[in-house]
C-alpha cells in the first residue's frame, strides 16, 4: 500500500506506460503503439467484436488516450496517425451502434428525459452502488469504488470542454462557468481531479493518472470511452451536453449517501471532502445546466434534442452495467478489479 499523500499535492506530470492487451485486437493496437509492428486490426474484425467487452473497450480507452496525456514512450505524432484513426473509426462505430440499440429509445422529449432522472428510488432499488455502500459497503468495497472510478475523474471535466468551442450564446456560456467551478475556480489545489486524487490518498491508493488501468473492468472503460466518444465528435455535440446533464443532476443525492458511507468507514477529511463538494456545488450546477446549457442548445439548434435524449439515456445505461457488475461481485464477497488491491 502506498504511503497517503499530503492533501493538494500536485499529480505526478508523467503519463503512464501502455497497459496489458485484453484481446488481438486491443493487443495489435498497443504493440503498435509501443513501436513493436505495424500490423492493426482489420475493420472487420472489429465489427464483430463485442461492443462492451474488455478487447473493444481498451483498444478504445487507449486510442483516445493519446488525446490526452497520453502514454511514456509513445510517439505524440500518433495522435492522428490515419491507420490509427481508421480503426479507431470502426470501433467507435460498433460502440455507437450498440449504445443507440441498447440505451437509446429514438425519443425527442428533453424535458420528459430530465424529468426521469429525477426520480429517486424509494431506498435502495437493488441497483444502487451509492446505496450498497451507504448502507452496507465495507472499507476495501470503497477502496476499490474509487480505483475504479478513478479513470473517470481524474479527467473528469476534460472531455466535456470539447463541446465550448461547438456551443454559442446562452449554452456556451454556461458551460463555461460550470466547467470553472469544475477546475477548482482558478485554485489548482481545488480542482475537482485534484480533489479526488486527495480522497484517494486518505485511502491509501495509488494517485497517479492512469494507474488502475490496468484493473478496472471493461464496465468502466465504457464510461469514459462515451465521453471522449461525444467530445470528440463535433455531430454528437448533443449526446455530450445529454452526458453532462446527467451527471450534473444525479450527482447530489448519490454524492451525499459517499460521503455518508465513507464517514461510516472511517476515511479521512480529504476523502469525504470531494463528496462533500459535489452535494452542494453540483446541486447549483443542476439548474444552469437545465436552463442554460441545455435550453441554450435547443434554442440555437432544436434538431439536436433526439441526441440530447440519447447522451441522458446512454450514461444511464453505461452506469447500470457498471453498477450490476460492482454489486454482483460485492455481494459474493469477490473483487470488481482485474487484480484486487493490496490491503
Amino acid at each position: 500500500m502506498t504511503t497517503p499523500a499530503t492533501p493538494h499535492r500536485e499529480r505526478p506530470a508523467a503519463p503512464a506506460g501502455l497497459p496489458r492487451a485484453r484481446g488481438p485486437l486491443s493487443g495489435s493496437v498497443i504493440t503498435v503503439l509501443a513501436g513493436g509492428g505495424t500490423r492493426l486490426p482489420e475493420a472487420g474484425a472489429v465489427r464483430r467484436a463485442d461492443p462492451y467487452g474488455d478487447d473493444l473497450q481498451l483498444l478504445l480507452y487507449v486510442l483516445y488516450e493519446l488525446h490526452y496525456q497520453g502514454f511514456a514512450g509513445v510517439d505524440e505524432s500518433l495522435e492522428w496517425d490515419p491507420a490509427l484513426l481508421g480503426v479507431r473509426a470502426a470501433a467507435e462505430d460498433v460502440f455507437l451502434e450498440a449504445l443507440r440499440r441498447d440505451a437509446g429509445s429514438g425519443g425527442k422529449d428533453v424535458a420528459e428525459a430530465l424529468e426521469a432522472l429525477q426520480l429517486e428510488p424509494v431506498g435502495d432499488d437493488g441497483h444502487s452502488v451509492s446505496h450498497h455502500l451507504q448502507r452496507e459497503g465495507e472499507l476495501w468495497q470503497l477502496r476499490e469504488y474509487a480505483a475504479v472510478r478513478s479513470l473517470y475523474h481524474l479527467k473528469e471535466a476534460d472531455p466535456h470542454l470539447w463541446v465550448v468551442p461547438r456551443l454559442r450564446g446562452r449554452a456556451k456560456a454556461a458551460m463555461v462557468a460550470v466547467e470553472f467551478d469544475e477546475f477548482g475556480a482558478g485554485r489548482a489545489e481545488d480542482v475537482h481531479a485534484q480533489l479526488f486524487a486527495d480522497l484517494m490518498a486518505d485511502l491509501g491508493l495509488d494517485t497517479r493518472y492512469g494507474h488502475y488501468l490496468d484493473a478496472a473492468p471493461a464496465q468502466a472503460l465504457a464510461t469514459v470511452n462515451m465521453m471522449s466518444l461525444f467530445g470528440l465528435h463535433r455531430r454528437l455535440r448533443g449526446a455530450l451536453v445529454g452526458h453532462f446533464a446527467t451527471v450534473e443532476i444525479t450527482s447530489s443525492p448519490g454524492s451525499r449517501r459517499l460521503a455518508e458511507a465513507l464517514r461510516r468507514a472511517g476515511a479521512g477529511p480529504a476523502a469525504q471532502r470531494f463528496y462533500d463538494e459535489h452535494v452542494v456545488a453540483d446541486a447549483v450546477h443542476e439548474q444552469v445546466v437545465r436552463r442554460e446549457v441545455i435550453g441554450g442548445l435547443l434554442e440555437d439548434e432544436p434538431a439536436l434534442a433526439a441526441d440530447v435524449v440519447l447522451g441522458i439515456e446512454a450514461t444511464g445505461h453505461l452506469e447500470d452495467l457498471l453498477g450490476d457488475h460492482l454489486l454482483a461481485a460485492w455481494r459474493e464477497g469477490r473483487s470488481v478489479l482485474r487484480t484486487p488491491l493490496a490491503h
